[in-house]
């Protein structure tokens, strides 16, 4: 008898736990976020520390908006370079590899004609 009042009690528990995680489920956003030239540029302009009136580096072009790993143009004194926005908030504007050491943005510059000796 005492085990089967445990084993109630532990199933009206366990299906309570998986209702309460399907209700916090539900209310997660169902879009992804979407990275726009304007929240870019914001991104950059505070990374940069600069004016975001006034912003010196400007960005050129959002090449793959991914909201994990976004890809930009941006330019500074009409020298183009490749850029990252990581999980819509960070800045990144150095090489960037995958794990099997293939240079990404090398291999972007390439398709997007912007020369290294820009940089």
């Amino acid at each position: 008898m005492i085990v089967l009042t445990f084993k109630l009690g532990y199933d009206i528990g366990y299906f309570n736990a998986q209702a309460l995680e399907k209700d916090q489920n539900a209310e997660l956003p169902t879009t992804q976020p979407v990275l726009t030239m304007e929240s870019a540029q914001r991104i950059v302009s505070g990374a940069l520390k600069e004016d975001p009136t006034n912003p010196q580096t400007i960005v050129d072009q959002i090449i793959n908006n991914n909201h994990r790993l976004a890809t930009i143009i941006i330019e500074n004194n009409k020298l183009k370079k490749i850029a990252w926005i990581i999980d819509m908030r960070l800045f990144f504007k150095d090489d960037l590899f995958n794990d099997e050491g293939y240079n990404l943005t090398k291999g972007i510059e390439q398709q997007h004609n912007i020369k290294r000796g820009e940089h």
